[in-house]
């Protein structure tokens, strides 16, 4: 005697249910990554706005503990633990070097 092939007695999806939903999954996440990829731009936009702050700052503390500005690469400054304990940062959007003018201003990066 034969079982009836119905959804009670099959124990599995077929390959073109697998199919289905494997393609639907993919969609949803082509759809998801543009906005990850916005969000995570957007945040090193403004993590580059804060460093470049932060930058300024500390070249303004060093210029009343100095009497100058420091050197517009920033090599002096970033030796000195006590004004970038983790080395000069580098820029989060294109991964460039920060430089500074002669008043102690950010030079670029006004991503």
């Amino acid at each position: 005697m034969m079982l009836p092939r119905n959804r009670a007695t099959r124990r599995g999806n077929s390959l073109l249910e697998l199919m289905t939903a494997v393609t639907i999954l993919g969609v949803l996440a082509a759809m998801a990554l543009p906005r990850t990829e916005s969000t995570r731009t957007k945040g090193n936009r403004a993590a580059c706005h804060v460093i470049r702050t932060e930058i300024e700052l500390q070249s303004a503390l060093w210029m009343r503990a100095t009497g100058s500005f420091p050197t517009n690469s920033l090599s002096d400054i970033g030796i000195d633990p006590s004004y970038f304990p983790q080395g000069v940062p580098s820029c989060p959007v294109d991964g460039a070097t920060y430089t500074i003018d002669a008043d102690g201003r950010v030079v670029g990066h006004n991503h």
